[in-house]
């Protein structure tokens, strides 16, 4: 089955049981302003780490070096803002945990590693001589 499909399905039906649970325990009022609290918070706490990645790769550039990294974590961070935007406890946590830089930096360089590694599994070499050869000027057709 398609992954897309299952995460699909499966977030709703997560998010819908957190609610039942939580919500039964701490109140319906509570609960909802709770996603709210999380979503506002998170969104500003993301804007914060947004602005530092940007100072971040900005240094980088004035000392003439490619920003990858801070490339990268700008998209991340854009990811968890929309994730806390998200009206959901299991989004808000994986949000929150891709906002803070040491769990960020963690989850980067996992999904960097495994990519690579599939990036060089798909890589074929075809090995060979390269032999430059001089037109004659001088043939005729």
């Amino acid at each position: 089955m398609n992954t897309l499909l299952i995460l699909i399905i499966a977030i709703p039906v997560i998010e819908i049981y957190l609610f039942i649970k939580i919500g039964s325990q701490i109140g319906a009022l509570t609960t909802i302003s709770l996603i709210f609290f999380t979503a506002f918070v998170g969104v500003l706490y993301a804007r914060y780490e947004g602005f530092n990645t940007l100072k971040s790769g900005m240094s980088q550039i004035i000392k003439n070096e490619l920003p990858i990294y801070e490339i990268v974590s700008g998209a991340a961070l854009a990811f968890a803002a929309f994730l806390l935007i998200l009206p959901g406890f299991a989004t808000d946590t994986f949000g929150l945990l891709i906002i803070f830089p040491p769990t960020r930096k963690f989850l980067l360089k996992n999904v960097s590693k495994n990519y690579s590694k599939k990036v060089k599994e798909k890589q074929n070499f075809i090995d060979g001589e390269a032999e430059d050869i001089k037109e004659d000027n001088d043939r005729k057709i």
